[in-house]
């Protein structure tokens, strides 16, 4: 599966993220805690080299809470600033402001030794589609300023947002890097939505996150679908856990084929909706 995703849009926007690096002080990157190291973009690291850079862990609501405190210690680790996020809920999005502040702590003494007390500092953020970044702006912002939906590439032009607390925050569109070299990271960033989904075949998507869930969060899916995970190694593990889960939903065909389309469906509704617990499907290397 080699997937190519990279709407003009995008190209354009890269461009203008690299000039509006010169305008701000620091950069906010927000991820999918559920999957926080695939859905960075990797050309954040050239475009904000030499920023100071802070990592919004959003989505912690979906996510294993033990696995994002390890997340949060690996980016701290590179001497990042680390904040935690459900943005739906508002929960964690209060700590931003004086996480900034902290972070660009030396950067303000300069100011205000010069005489520039009070100045605004500005922050760009940035954040591949779909992992919650326009609305963890509007919480920051206490109003529904910048576009939200549960869907990729709604925000599509930059805009800057003053924040009462003396921040100003450069919103810009999600965008994703040209390929996908590597297929876990198609699939992961697909199970999660931020690819959308007319992109992939829905019922090879459903068969490789049950091969993650039967890994990462295996008594989940036996308890929810009723499924008995194989003990010896299986070549189609994905498609048997489907089809079981099919079959003890009653989702038959004609001829008693199993319909693992629908299965797959509701498998990625409900792994995305929250249903199936608080996951997380990838660990830092």
């Amino acid at each position: 599966m080699n997937i190519q995703w990279y709407p003009g849009h995008m190209t354009k926007t890269r461009r203008q993220m690299a000039e509006y690096i010169k305008q701000v002080d620091a950069v906010c990157e927000v991820v999918d805690a559920r999957i926080p190291q695939v859905s960075r973009n990797p050309d954040m690291d050239e475009i904000a080299a030499g920023k100071p850079r802070m990592m919004i862990l959003n989505r912690i609501d979906l996510a294993d809470p033990n696995m994002t405190a390890v997340w949060a210690k690996h980016f701290r680790e590179q001497g990042m600033a680390v904040i935690q996020t459900d943005s739906r809920s508002g929960n964690g999005t209060q700590a931003f402001s004086s996480a900034v502040r902290t972070l660009l702590a030396d950067k303000i003494a300069q100011w205000n030794e010069k005489g520039l007390v009070g100045k605004s500092v500005r922050v760009m953020v940035v954040g591949i589609p779909n992992v919650g970044k326009s609305t963890f702006i509007n919480r920051i912002l206490g109003r529904k300023s910048a576009k939200a939906a549960d869907r990729p590439g709604v925000t599509r032009g930059s805009q800057w947002f003053r924040v009462e607390s003396g921040i100003d925050l450069l919103d810009t569109p999600g965008i994703l890097w040209p390929k996908f070299d590597d297929e876990r990271v198609g699939i992961l960033l697909a199970c999660t939505g931020a690819i959308k989904d007319d992109i992939l075949d829905v019922e090879t998507l459903g068969c490789k996150l049950m091969e993650l869930l039967a890994e990462q969060a295996p008594q989940t899916i036996i308890d929810r679908y009723s499924i008995a995970i194989p003990e010896e190694e299986c070549d189609f593990l994905g498609y048997e856990l489907l089809q079981q889960a099919g079959r003890r939903r009653g989702f038959l065909l004609r001829g008693g084929e199993i319909d693992t389309e629908r299965m797959a469906r509701i498998l990625l509704d409900e792994f995305r909706g929250g249903v199936l617990g608080r996951i997380t499907l990838e660990k830092p290397e």
